[in-house]
């Protein structure tokens, strides 16, 4: 926000020095002295044609068009610039500013040419032997230049086209500080909207990743398994994972292995002799971060439809880290174990939603289900 102040203001700055720069190389096209510069300079027209152009392009700019274009008040607009034209074509800037200097600058040497018929050329010089009896005094002066001012009636053609180009200049500054205005706030409320979202998924998530640890170590205190108080351990330290790091938007992988690795434990308390499971972590892990749970979904799933009680269920789940690239892949029977239909594939749907998300344009996800195989190919650049 502050870079974009200051780029405006270095603009704006810029475009009136230039502005203010026109008058002086405009009135001396025609001078041969450089102390006409300061004639012009030092006079009070200049500055008043620079600050009425200055006045008339803030005005419009910061409050007719804000006021009056903006919420289509077209005919009141159209009211007050008329009447700021009229306040042009009597101030006249132009004509005042350009009168003062042809009436201020020496004449140039250029226009001693022609010289007045009281002079005698002698040897190729010219002499001048003053005036007349019948002449004004002012206009034998050979430095007299008459001045020929405007008459009221007379148009002042040059201000009323700065004039135009002013007000169209002003409203095309306003309407480009709206649109970029109203650009931020659309870009805002996406990034708000997405936060909520994201939000939303990881609050569908967790509690039903907890229900079904839950249930877990409940069948194991029933059974009065020895493995419950470690089952609780684990879940302690996934509620802790769950409830402290997951709030955040990314986290570190070490900790979602981690969160991972004690999930898989709890499930291993549970696993009959016909179920074979292999997990593969491979790579180093350094610095890389990634969505919270995002793996945990599919993992999730592995055990909710890849086991079965009576039959032989394999289960591979490998996760492969090259860098700043993940690839996880993950493979399981399909076994229909009555679960409900409108609650399954929640998660997958939601962790589709949470990758576009955060990874747009940096994942791939592929899901195939062939030969009652279920298969999870996930490619991450984090």
């Amino acid at each position: 926000m502050l870079r974009s102040k200051a780029t405006t203001f270095f603009i704006h700055t810029a475009g009136w020095l230039v502005f203010l720069g026109f008058p002086l190389l405009f009135m001396n096209r025609t001078q041969d002295s450089s102390s006409s510069t300061y004639f012009i300079i030092l006079s009070p027209w200049y500055w008043l044609f620079c600050a009425t152009y200055i006045v008339l392009f803030y005005l419009n700019a910061w409050y007719l068009v804000p006021q009056f274009v903006f919420k289509k008040r077209y005919v009141i607009y159209g009211g007050m610039v008329l009447l700021l034209l009229v306040c042009v074509y009597f101030l006249r800037p132009f004509d005042n500013l350009l009168d003062h200097n042809l009436r201020q600058s020496p004449r140039p040497k250029a226009m001693l040419g022609a010289l007045p018929a009281d002079t005698l050329s002698l040897d190729g010089k010219s002499l001048y032997f003053g005036p007349l009896p019948h002449q004004d005094m002012r206009m034998q002066d050979p430095l007299f230049k008459p001045v020929t001012t405007h008459a009221s009636l007379n148009i002042d053609m040059v201000g009323l086209f700065i004039f135009i180009m002013i007000m169209g200049l002003s409203i095309a500054v306003s309407t480009v500080e709206k649109w970029q205005v109203t650009e931020q706030k659309m870009i805002k409320a996406e990034a708000e909207k997405a936060h909520a979202e994201l939000s939303f998924l990881k609050a569908q998530i967790n509690p039903h990743f907890l229900f079904n640890t839950l249930n877990n170590i409940y069948a194991l205190s029933v059974t009065d398994s020895k493995n419950t108080s470690a089952s609780i351990m684990k879940l302690s330290n996934i509620m802790r994972y769950v409830t402290d790091e997951v709030v955040e938007d990314l986290v570190s992988l070490q900790s979602e292995v981690d969160c991972i690795n004690d999930y898989i434990d709890l499930q291993r308390l549970r696993l009959g002799k016909k179920t074979i499971l292999n997990f593969e972590v491979t790579g180093a892990i350094s610095n890389q971060r990634i969505a919270p749970l995002v793996l945990m979904t599919f993992i999730e799933n592995v055990f909710k439809y890849g086991i079965s009680k009576h039959e032989v269920a394999k289960i591979n789940m490998k996760l492969d880290i090259d860098g700043s690239k993940l690839n996880f892949f993950c493979q399981n029977t399909i076994f229909d174990n009555g679960s409900s239909g409108k609650r399954k594939g929640i998660g997958i749907a939601n962790t589709r939603q949470r990758l576009n998300h955060i990874y747009p344009g940096r994942h791939k996800l592929e899901i195939t289900k062939e030969d009652d195989l279920f298969t999870v190919n996930l490619e991450i650049n984090c």
